[in-house]
């Protein structure tokens, strides 16, 4: 127990994904008894053991589809009825995704900032405000998030990031500073990139950032970013646009249809 224990946190801290499984009901004879737990790693290495054989080859590819999903599940086996042990017994197995808090980079820690911050600790995300100025940066105006006083290159090169793990917003009060963080973002893998501006802002800065590129460079996937960030719920004041930001990341996240307000990517509408 206590080897899966350190093990789930070591992954939950590396911001790295799994799937845990634990034997929560048994009747009948069983290789092991509830409490019993298997987590598998998504380098495909896993730690403990429900029991070996049959059982915990299926488990693990259960806990394959819950990896690929990231949906919990209940398994219950007749472990002879249904996977021909020996046994006679029957188990029930929760299965669930281990994964850490989404990680949301705010660049820019002003009036849009603080109530999208509110909100996005409230759905479960994990905040770290980045900006240069320590009069705004403060646990008092940011309770419960990460603060960095530093320059967006210096935190770009600070931090490993994940695809499936990592989301950018960029709401700086500044537009030189907005295209410097995106042609940093964009070198990086995210699950999201968005930023704040009107449409015209956008195309604009897009194309100085295509333009900033080599010619022999990569080109950059802009099509991937959300600009205009947000839903279009003709949010006005601070509060309203982080309410319209949040939703469009509840609705990504819940893989369900919104109306974004992106002009960027097949699906900006």
């Amino acid at each position: 127990m206590r080897e899966v224990t350190e093990a789930l946190l070591a992954l939950l801290n590396s911001s790295a994904r799994g799937a845990l499984a634990t034997v929560v009901a048994t009747s009948g004879s069983v290789p092991q008894r509830a409490g019993a737990r298997l987590l598998l790693r998504d380098d495909g290495t896993s730690v403990g053991t429900i029991g070996g054989g049959a059982v915990e080859e299926r488990v693990l590819r259960e806990l394959r589809e819950v990896l690929q999903s990231g949906q919990a599940r209940m398994l219950r086996q007749d472990l002879t009825r249904d996977l021909g042990m020996c046994c006679g017994g029957h188990m029930e197995i929760f299965l669930e995704p281990a994964l850490a808090p989404p990680r949301l980079s705010l660049f820019g820690a002003g009036h849009v900032a603080l109530p999208t911050a509110r909100l996005a600790l409230s759905v479960g995300f994990d905040v770290h405000v980045v900006d240069e100025r320590e009069e705004l940066l403060t646990s008092a105006r940011f309770p419960g998030c990460h603060l960095h006083l530093v320059d967006a290159d210096s935190y770009f090169k600070q931090r490993v990031f994940h695809a499936a793990h990592d989301w950018v917003l960029i709401v700086t009060h500044d537009h030189q500073l907005d295209e410097d963080i995106l042609a940093l973002a964009l070198t990086r893998p995210h699950a999201y990139i968005g930023l704040v501006g009107s449409r015209r802002k956008i195309l604009r800065l897009v194309e100085r950032v295509r333009a900033r590129q080599s010619p022999d460079a990569r080109p950059l996937d802009v099509e991937r970013v959300y600009a205009p960030v947000g839903l279009d719920l003709g949010a006005l004041t601070p509060e309203e646009i982080a309410i319209s930001i949040v939703a469009e990341w509840v609705a990504l996240r819940r893989g369900k249809p919104a109306p974004h307000l992106r002009v960027l990517g097949s699906a900006a509408g």
